[in-house]
């Protein structure tokens, strides 16, 4: 399965595409899209909208995975966070590609197995479990495939909660 990992924000969105299934995952790409940071809203949205587009397009993920945003005591950075996230889900949908969300609390639980892991911890788990040698760059990027890896958790983990389930109906 294919993961588009996305860490939303209007200047700076970042990226990150992993491949895998069951304990398997590797790293297929990852970057961040930088909008003009002076522009109108509006022209930043597209910028990102249209970018992310040739990356789904090209990538073809089987699913895509944003981070939903944290609202803490700043409301005007969370509802920017919110329209990026927007624009993500766009992305997806006009290709009929299935998204997920994740807040930072499941991320951080389902990447490093707590949920009040610092961004540095993360970071260095994600180097870990996709195998390579540093923290992929930009952070925005790392943090993109944090959101990746969490939904392949996930789905993993359904996978063995339904095959048990099964398990039980049949020895029923």
């Amino acid at each position: 399965m294919r993961i588009l990992g996305v860490d939303p924000g209007t200047v700076t969105m970042g990226y990150g595409i992993i491949e895998g299934g069951g304990d398997e995952i590797a790293l297929v790409d990852c970057g961040a899209l930088n909008s003009p940071a002076r522009s109108p809203i509006g022209e930043r949205l597209s910028y990102l909208h249209g970018r992310l587009s040739e990356i789904i397009s090209h990538y073809q993920p089987d699913a895509v995975a944003v981070e939903q945003p944290f609202v803490a005591k700043n409301v005007k950075s969370a509802l920017a966070i919110g329209r990026a996230q927007a624009v993500a889900i766009l992305a997806a949908a006009d290709r009929k590609i299935p998204v997920y969300e994740y807040t930072p609390t499941q991320i951080k639980q389902k990447v490093a197995g707590y949920g009040a892991s610092s961004k540095e911890q993360i970071q260095e788990m994600v180097k870990l479990q996709l195998g390579l040698s540093q923290v992929p760059q930009p952070n925005d990027a790392a943090d993109a495939l944090a959101v990746a890896i969490c939904h392949l958790r996930e789905i993993h983990l359904e996978s063995l909660l339904a095959k048990q389930e099964r398990g039980r109906r049949s020895d029923s």
